[in-house]
């Protein structure tokens, strides 16, 4: 994907990219390519590679939530800020979070969050489980790119949304993934929409699950077997 077929693919979807935003991602590529040797970041290192597996496809979570309308955003597992980097370019209003459990990974982020000079977003070394004990009904929005199976997301993700808000769990191909609605239940949640779709150009499938939170569920934290088998 080239830059103008990332800025055409993205007036597809309704999110028109400024020159600044535009700047912002190059800068971002340039600190991938520089400093994935030295933290690990990403096995995709050609720039058209970039702009679609990362870039673009960290902005389809456009297709399902209404960005302009969301203030306040988890990013689970961020790992080198995929999609809470590029949506803060592409979103400045968002308040972003940005939870990994590798110090080095938050490290490269916090580079990137001064290099490019964005505001209101944050990036802290935590367990994720950790750090939704003690954050619950925080977020607008709490979502994790191929992080984990949908369950264990849900157990992970959910507690950290306000009332109303949403879960999106943003995944490839789901046809093997465990069933969640035992985990939905639990954590009275709702799924609320499911979109798939195939990335532009390479054609690989893509699946976009959204949840509501219907009412807080009193007793997290507690000890669920997902979590206690599965912890990030």
């Amino acid at each position: 994907m080239t830059q103008n077929s990332f800025i055409e693919e993205l007036n597809k979807i309704g999110i028109c990219v400024t020159d600044k935003q535009l700047s912002q991602l190059e800068s971002y590529y340039e600190l991938l390519v520089n400093y994935n040797q030295q933290f690990n970041l990403t096995a995709i290192t050609d720039k058209e590679s970039i702009y679609l597996k990362h870039f673009y496809d960290s902005a389809t979570l456009y297709k399902i939530v209404d960005l302009n309308n969301i203030d306040t955003m988890c990013d689970i597992g961020s790992g080198a800020g995929f999609p809470g980097i590029v949506l803060k370019i592409l979103f400045p209003n968002l308040k972003i979070t940005l939870v990994d459990s590798l110090n080095k990974r938050i490290n490269f982020l916090n580079i990137v969050i001064d290099s490019l000079g964005l505001q209101n977003i944050e990036a802290l070394h935590a367990r994720i489980e950790e750090y939704a004990s003690i954050n619950r009904n925080k977020y607008d929005l709490v979502t994790a790119r191929a992080v984990a199976s949908t369950n264990i997301l849900l157990e992970y993700g959910i507690p950290m949304v306000k009332i109303n808000g949403f879960f999106v769990a943003m995944k490839g191909k789901i046809d093997s993934e465990p069933n969640y609605e035992k985990a939905s239940n639990l954590l009275n949640a709702k799924k609320v929409d499911e979109i798939v779709f195939k990335l532009p150009f390479e054609e690989s499938n893509r699946t976009l699950i959204k949840f509501t939170k219907i009412q807080d569920n009193k007793k997290y934290p507690r000890k669920f077997a997902l979590i206690k088998k599965n912890p990030l």
